[in-house]
């Protein structure tokens, strides 16, 4: 992957050098090129000099065309040129955090580097909007072809799924359109996808829609939730707790998680102290609501019927099981041997 070999805070000193004084000042606050990183606002320095902010921004728009207009510029070619290189191994197009993650950790030279981006003709700048983060490309028909796509995957996706990253960039790749073979490699399309403020990936690195409590986790429940999902099968409370803890690095009392299990609809306890999903199809209720529901659902049936199909339900003993089929305010045994509710 490409990477800058140049300077930035050397390249834009050089470019700097152009203004006048108050000029030069101007973009210096304005885009965080000094000493301090903080980027200042139009109305902030508009105070210092005792003039507006819509003066202030005339003279920045003024003072960049200047800098293009100049010598010095058109000498930095080759530094744009390098710039745009970068770009086209990140995938064309790539969130503004992360390009400049990729030129440099620090934040000063970040602001440098995000300076030359604006000064550059190579480089379009995609504004943040409801769709997507602030974005950088070089080419804009490529750029929206592929936000036309994520939008498309976005729409395909219900608001339950938690997809695998495999999974959602095999999807993403049958919406990707006009796109050569050469940007659909994995990082490439998992850089695209970062763009989205719509889809997301959680904790885990599951994907799904950006709104989902799947995705967007947010309490003990939501983790909890994350955590029997990934078991993939009925889980006690306390594990739940330990492997809240573990993945998530969340202090999770015991007594805490217990709580939000029995208030979420979501989970149903199928045993002492085991916690199911009711997205599985475990009914819910005690182990003679069950047996109720069961009865309903398919008719009289033998004591045996009755435990095979409540043990599918419930990590019961099969005493359990026959203690509450015994109870005569409930249920009544046939003259063939089959049980029925009462109403």
């Amino acid at each position: 992957m490409a990477t800058i070999t140049f300077k930035p805070k050397q390249v834009t000193k050089k470019l700097l050098d152009v203004l006048p004084e108050r000029a030069r000042d101007i973009l210096i606050n304005r885009y965080g090129l000094g000493k301090e990183s903080q980027k200042q606002t139009l109305e902030a320095i508009g105070k210092k000099y005792g003039i507006t902010r819509e003066r202030v921004r005339q003279i920045e728009e003024h003072s960049l065309a200047t800098i293009r207009k100049s010598d010095t510029f058109d000498e930095t070619e080759p530094v744009f040129e390098e710039m745009k290189l970068v770009i086209e191994t990140l995938g064309s197009v790539v969130s503004e955090q992360e390009l400049l993650k990729h030129v440099s950790q620090n934040k000063s030279t970040q602001n440098h580097a995000h300076f030359l981006l604006v000064l550059g003709h190579y480089f379009t700048k995609f504004k943040e909007d409801i769709h997507f983060e602030s974005r950088w490309g070089v080419n804009e028909k490529l750029t929206r072809s592929i936000e036309d796509s994520i939008k498309s995957l976005y729409e395909s996706l219900n608001d339950e799924d938690i997809l695998p990253e495999s999974d959602l960039i095999t999807s993403f790749l049958e919406h990707l359109k006009e796109v050569s073979e050469n940007n659909k490699n994995e990082e490439v399309l998992k850089r695209w996808l970062g763009m989205s403020k719509k889809i997301n990936k959680n904790p885990l690195g599951e994907w799904g829609k950006a709104e989902s409590p799947n995705i967007n986790v947010k309490g003990m429940r939501d983790y909890a939730y994350l955590v029997i999902r990934r078991h993939g099968s009925p889980i006690h409370f306390r594990e739940v707790a330990e492997q809240i803890s573990k993945y998530f690095d969340k202090k999770a009392h015991v007594a805490t998680t217990h709580n939000e299990l029995i208030k979420d609809d979501r989970f149903v306890l199928v045993g002492r102290g085991l916690y199911a999903l009711s997205d599985w199809g475990y009914m819910s209720g005690v182990v003679r609501d069950v047996i109720s529901e069961l009865l309903e659902k398919h008719g009289p049936m033998t004591k045996e019927e009755i435990i095979e199909k409540v043990m599918k339900e419930r990590y019961v003993k099969e005493n359990t099981i026959i203690v509450n089929l015994q109870n005569p305010e409930n249920f009544q045994k046939d003259e063939a041997g089959k049980y029925r509710t009462i109403a």
